[in-house]
C-alpha cells in the first residue's frame, strides 16, 4: 500500500505541474455546487446547522474516499492510479503559480486595472481599494497561505490517509473558503467549517513554514531571516495557521507584510510580519518561485511519510499475528 500511495502522490504532483487543473467537470467545483445546495436547505444563523452542514459534506466526502481506497486495494497499480487522480484533482499548485505570475506581470507593467481584475482569482479581498503596494502585499500573502492550503496540506493528508485524506482535506478547505469567514451571514453558520479547517492545517502550516525557511536560499532568499521572522511574528496573526507561512515568506523574501486588510464584509487589522521593505511586483514573482520550490520539497516529504506510514502498518500487522 505504501509504495502505491507514494507513487500516486508523485504522479499527481506531476499531473498538476504539467496539466494544471481539470478544464471541465472539476470535482472541487462540483463539491462547491453540492455545498451551496445543502446550504440553501440547512442555513440558519446559528452554529448547530453549520455543524450539520459541515459534518454531512465532509463526512460524505471522506466516505467516498474510503470507497475508492477499498476498490483500489485490488492491486498496487490501481492504488497508485486512484491516488494520482485524487492528488491531481485536489492540488492547486499550478493554478496558484499561474495566478500569482499574472498579477506580478501586470504590476510590473504598471497596469493597475488588470492587476485588480486578476486578484479575485487569488483571494477574496476587495481589489478596488488597493494600490500597487496593496496588490503586491495581497498577492504575496495569498501565495504564501495557499502554498500551505493548496499544496503542502493536501500532500501531507494524502501521505497519512490516502484518498480519504486527500478528498476530506479539500472538502474542509473548500467549505472554509465558502462559509468560514467572518461576514454577518457566516459568523455563526460557518463556525464549524472554520474551526475544522484550523485543526486540519495545524501541522501542515508549520511544515510549510519550515520548508519555506529551508528552501529560501534556492530563490535567493534568507533562510535565517525566514526562521527568525516565523518564530517571532507568527503567533501575532489572528489565524493559528496563516501567520505561520506568511511570516516565513516575509522573512525569506526580506519584506514586510500585514496591515489593514479589506474584505467585502469589512476591514481586518493584521499584525506586521517581518521588518524588511514593502513588497513590489518583483517580490510577487519571487514568492511564486518560492511557492514552487516549497511544493517540490513537500512532495518529497509526503513520499517519505507515505512509505514510513506503510512500514508502521506492516509492523503492527505482524505483531497482531
Amino acid at each position: 500500500m505504501s509504495a502505491g500511495r507514494a507513487v500516486g502522490l508523485l504522479l499527481g504532483v506531476a499531473a498538476d505541474a504539467v496539466l494544471g487543473d481539470p478544464r471541465r467537470g472539476h470535482p472541487v467545483a462540483a463539491f462547491g455546487r453540492v455545498a451551496t445546495a445543502a446550504e440553501r436547505v440547512l442555513y440558519r444563523d446559528h452554529k448547530l446547522p453549520g455543524v450539520v452542514h459541515t459534518a454531512l459534506l465532509v463526512g460524505g466526502t471522506v466516505l467516498a474516499g474510503v470507497a475508492v481506497e477499498r476498490f483500489a486495494g485490488r492491486g498496487p497499480v490501481l492504488r497508485a492510479a486512484t491516488t494520482a487522480v485524487a492528488t491531481w484533482a485536489v492540488l492547486g499548485g499550478a493554478s496558484l503559480a499561474a495566478q500569482g505570475t499574472a498579477i506580478g506581470r501586470e504590476l510590473d507593467g504598471g497596469d493597475l486595472v488588470a492587476a485588480r481584475a486578476q486578484l479575485p482569482n487569488l483571494c477574496g479581498r476587495d481589489p478596488d481599494v488597493l494600490d500597487n503596494l496593496g496588490l503586491a502585499r495581497a498577492a504575496v500573502e495569498s501565495v504564501a497561505e495557499n502554498t500551505s492550503d493548496a499544496v503542502v496540506a493536501p500532500l501531507l493528508w494524502g501521505a497519512v490517509a490516502g484518498v480519504p485524506g486527500l478528498l476530506g482535506y479539500r472538502a474542509v478547505n473548500t467549505l472554509d473558503a465558502m462559509v468560514g469567514h467572518r461576514s454577518p451571514r457566516y459568523r455563526r453558520f460557518g463556525w464549524a467549517a472554520a474551526r475544522l479547517d484550523d485543526l486540519a492545517n495545524l501541522v501542515p502550516s508549520r511544515v510549510a513554514a519550515a520548508l519555506t525557511a529551508a528552501t529560501a536560499p534556492v530563490v535567493g532568499g534568507s533562510a535565517g531571516a525566514a526562521w527568525q521572522t516565523w518564530r517571532r511574528d507568527a503567533a501575532a496573526h489572528p489565524s493559528p495557521n496563516a501567520g505561520q507561512v506568511e511570516s516565513a515568506f516575509a522573512g525569506a523574501l526580506e519584506i514586510r507584510l500585514g496591515g489593514p486588510t479589506v474584505y467585502p464584509h469589512g476591514t481586518e487589522e493584521r499584525p506586521v510580519l517581518g521588518d524588511g521593505r514593502n513588497p513590489d511586483a518583483g517580490h510577487v514573482t519571487r514568492a511564486v518561485e518560492l511557492s514552487r520550490v516549497v511544493g517540490m520539497a513537500a512532495a518529497g516529504v509526503a513520499t517519505v511519510v507515505a512509505l514510513a506510514s506503510g512500514r508502521r502498518r506492516r509492523r503492527r500487522g505482524r505483531v497482531r499475528r
